[in-house]
């Protein structure tokens, strides 16, 4: 697996890096395909927040992303934190894909998304767009989507409606809830 680590405003020792790199690199006995996890750090500087340093990972690989964020006193208690969301939410999707292959479920193949970040454009003035993001858009279902908005701790999620052939939106309601907006 193919492990970057990057960090904001903050010093990542080489002790530091090479505790990510043992246990990041685990992470591929929860998914094989997993072929690449970016590692970010970086420090909250609200004096209010006693959690100030803040890691996310991102690990990408056989079509699938999978992220999660994680605060505490310390960066290495911030690793293991994210590590164990993570840890999670990789054996959520492994039983989801595995139940829908099972013969008695009548559902799609399996999807591919995938996440490409495109360049930024940062402006100080209010109603500017300043960040892009640019992906490719593969077919799926709403369920997939709401599955894979849930893998990226999204609240909402951008797709291509399988069944319908037109742009789509699930969403996270204020009740807990999934909605789902089709365009006409």
């Amino acid at each position: 697996m193919e492990i970057s680590i990057r960090a904001h405003n903050v010093e990542v020792s080489s002790e530091l890096r090479s505790v990510v790199v043992a246990k990041v690199g685990h992470l591929d006995r929860f998914w094989e395909g997993m072929d690449r996890a970016e590692v970010r750090f970086h420090e909250e500087h609200n004096p209010r927040i006693a959690d100030k340093e803040v890691c996310e990972v991102t690990v990408t690989g056989s079509g699938h992303v999978v992220r999660a964020r994680a605060a505490a006193a310390d960066k290495l208690v911030a690793l293991d934190r994210v590590l164990d969301k993570l840890e999670h939410r990789m054996e959520k999707l492994k039983g989801r894909l595995v139940g829908r292959s099972h013969p008695r479920h009548h559902g799609h193949g399996p999807f591919v998304v995938g996440g490409e970040i495109g360049p930024a454009d940062e402006a100080n003035e209010e109603g500017h767009i300043v960040k892009v993001k640019s992906f490719a858009i593969k077919p799926m279902t709403p369920e997939e989507a709401a599955m894979q908005m849930d893998m990226l701790s999204h609240d909402f999620f951008f797709f291509t409606n399988a069944e319908t052939g037109r742009a789509a939106v699930v969403y996270r309601r204020n009740d807990g809830q999934i909605g789902l907006i089709d365009s006409t």
